[in-house]
């Protein structure tokens, strides 16, 4: 089973067990349900209920975005796995103050482990980041004693700053971050950072769909109204290692480019190229394997996010302290 990625003006249609697109240029394509796990719809895309019924009987996720790559929405197909008791299990470690901060610790902190991995890989490949690796460092002990959610946030704000701007060491020179700016991004760098993001939280909470877990009860990200904030949580683990890496694949090596991007005053967008260009590299990194030192088989990314949130039911079930997924390089 795979995501599949409508960057296209189309209408999409149920075909018996088929999903039909047809192409606003011409021509149609088949795509078997068996082989969905999720749709992210990124181009014009005209859809009927017919289509909507079929997906929910499937528990195929529908994502949607807005012309500008925002994440705008999901079609969230009814829970079949169901468990009122690990719902009174998740609800019960966002009240306990000390249960809450544990769990949102352990999200920041192993966030920054990836970004400090990041930054690894390019010191031993001869880029000057010493001075953001020590300030991140810093930020990671002030963790420790971080006594609110409030100040756990605010280390990782913190953090993640520092390693933003250590992006114009790493990348190739005509993409410079300055400062991180998100509604609207102002340069190409951020606006990979948002496009990536959105990704990203769609991608997590797919993932979320096939788990007992409710995505709207979180730990690190205060739950609110009109988004599913566990997956803001799970994301921060794998935002590093997963947008980031792609964003410095995409840059250093030149497969984007300033002809990808569209500027309107004060904001930066992906045309429909170059969104298409960035998410045939994210997806081809959601399908990288790699040798999993528990399971002691290879898995891929993309898999390696449902893990997480298992990882977290067995926690929330009192089964094994939850650790997140440190990478390794």
């Amino acid at each position: 089973m795979r995501d599949y990625y409508i960057t296209k003006s189309c209408r999409m249609r149920r075909s018996e067990n088929t999903v039909e697109l047809e192409l606003s240029e011409g021509g149609k394509r088949d795509i078997p349900v068996n082989d969905i796990r999720s749709i992210h719809l990124l181009g014009e895309v005209d859809l009927n209920t017919r289509i909507l019924v079929f997906l929910n009987q499937r528990g195929i996720p529908l994502h949607v975005y807005n012309w500008y790559g925002y994440y705008s929405g999901s079609f969230y197909p009814r829970e079949k796995l169901l468990s009122g008791f690990l719902t009174v299990k998740q609800v019960e470690h966002y009240l306990d103050r000390e249960k809450r901060l544990t769990l949102a610790k352990e999200f920041v902190r192993t966030a920054i482990h990836n970004v400090v991995q990041n930054l690894n890989h390019y010191k031993d490949n001869g880029k000057d980041v010493n001075y953001f690796i020590e300030g991140i460092r810093r930020e990671e002990e002030a963790l420790e004693d971080a006594d609110s959610i409030t100040n756990v946030m605010g280390v990782e704000g913190k953090a993640r700053e520092v390693y933003y701007s250590s992006f114009e060491t790493i990348l190739r020179e005509g993409f410079e971050f300055e400062k991180r700016t998100k509604r609207p991004p102002e340069n190409m760098l951020n606006c990979m950072i948002s496009f990536g993001n959105s990704l990203m939280y769609a991608s997590t909470l797919s993932e979320i769909y096939h788990t007992q877990l409710t995505p709207t009860v979180s730990y690190l990200h205060e739950p609110g109204e009109r988004r599913y904030s566990l997956a803001l949580d799970l994301s921060e683990v794998f935002k590093p290692i997963i947008v980031d890496r792609v964003i410095f694949n995409l840059v250093n090596n030149r497969i984007i480019k300033d002809e990808h991007f569209l500027q309107e005053l004060n904001s930066c967008y992906l045309n429909e190229s170059g969104r298409r260009v960035f998410v045939e590299e994210y997806d081809k990194k959601l399908k990288t394997t790699l040798r999993h030192t528990v399971l002691k088989r290879s898995v891929s990314y993309q898999r390696l996010i449902r893990i997480e949130a298992y990882k977290l039911v067995r926690h929330l079930l009192g089964e094994k302290q939850y650790r997140g997924f440190r990478s390794k390089w």
